[in-house]
């Protein structure tokens, strides 16, 4: 950046205008360090926004965010009364005055002051609709449970097979995973996320901006470390918002569904309907107990080549754990969503007509370079 004040007005008028979208409930613990690394940036003040939506959280996340609010101009506190993820991502959407719109979760890290730059960078070099970036769950001063969630969820027995979210090669990729950044444009194409999802909204988001044709450019650029959960049933519970994120998913577009998707759910039903079924015959006894060997020793197989990777040791106790909690969880969630599907209320978010409203409230800014 130039080192005059005369030369950074001249720079910025060539830097997009970029709105960071940080939808937040109960987000004490790390949103404070999330919005002073966000503030920092060495991207022109006067270019970008920072809108925190937070869902009535019941802890210090207001008080943090209106403290800073008050020292920095470009930072502003959004009511989101839906509470949920996908509406105060809709929320701010909807305020937001930039070209490009930027989310961020309030308990990550941006380990780097040119963070920003590097998004403008990349949607420039690229000419793509929107950004993909990998999220590890890797940040500092995690406990060794992190770390080992950390290690657990960055291999092939921990996370979504067709995920793109750990890879490290630049590129074009399918957005539905990874898209975190969006010409502002794509919102009137397909409209906003559907509120309906408490889990899965941003993958059910790119599936429509992924219909439409629209590319995504993924870059380790613009990479974000992610906090992973500090207990294991806080990752049970995150698990099974998942899973019934991903029947949501598959109920709306059931092109997405897959037997991949679906193998935590035949888990689950196939652990806790076993015994019955052993009690009919010794040949069921066998062919349950042999199932759950087979994957007690996968795990713990696995679970020594993920320690022996990480060069942390001290992991292994936690992996075998950590990998049925996810699987579980994972599978209660789907087997859950299954059972209410009946209930579920299922909201028209037909691309047109709320692509339309979008228009129509806000309007679409010049695209960006």
């Amino acid at each position: 950046m130039p080192t005059t004040t005369q030369g950074r007005t001249e720079s910025a008028r060539h830097w997009p205008f970029i709105s960071v979208i940080v939808p937040v409930r109960n987000e004490s613990a790390c949103i404070r360090n999330t919005l002073d690394q966000l503030l920092h940036q060495d991207y022109p003040a006067a270019r970008f926004e920072v809108l925190v939506a937070d869902g009535r959280s019941t802890d210090d996340t207001r008080p943090l965010v209106e403290e800073r609010a008050a020292r920095h101009a470009n930072l502003r506190l959004l009511d989101n009364p839906g509470v949920l993820s996908s509406a105060g991502r809709n929320r701010a959407v909807r305020a937001a005055r930039g070209a490009i719109v930027l989310l961020v979760d309030g308990h990550c890290e941006l380990d780097r002051v040119h963070y920003l730059r590097a998004v403008a960078e990349a949607f420039g070099r690229s000419g793509a609709d929107c950004l993909g970036r990998p999220q590890p769950l890797d940040v500092s001063r995690a406990t060794t449970l992190q770390k080992a969630i950390a290690a657990a969820r960055s291999c092939w027995l921990g996370h979504h097979p067709d995920s793109y979210i750990y890879a490290t090669t630049e590129g074009f990729v399918p957005p539905q995973s990874v898209a975190v950044a969006y010409r502002r444009d794509v919102f009137a194409t397909v409209g906003l996320f559907d509120e309906a999802f408490d889990a899965c909204e941003d993958v059910e988001f790119n599936h429509r901006v992924d219909r439409a044709g629209l590319r995504c450019f993924f870059t380790p650029r613009v990479a974000a470390q992610y906090v992973p959960r500090s207990t294991l049933r806080g990752l049970f519970r995150q698990m099974v918002r998942y899973g019934r994120g991903r029947v949501r998913l598959g109920r709306k577009h059931p092109e997405t569904l897959s037997l991949r998707s679906l193998v935590p759910g035949a888990f689950v039903a196939g652990l806790a309907g076993g015994p019955l079924l052993a009690c009919f015959a010794p040949w069921l006894a066998a062919l349950y107990g042999g199932a759950v060997g087979l994957y007690a020793a996968t795990v713990l197989l696995v679970s020594l080549a993920v320690a022996r990777r990480a060069g942390t040791p001290a992991v292994l106790p936690w992996l075998p754990l950590v990998f049925a909690t996810i699987h579980v969880g994972s599978g209660c969630g789907i087997l859950r969503e299954a059972v209410a599907g009946p209930r579920f209320r299922r909201r028209a978010v037909a691309a047109n007509p709320e692509a339309r409203a979008f228009r129509s409230a806000v309007g679409t800014p010049a695209r960006a370079a």
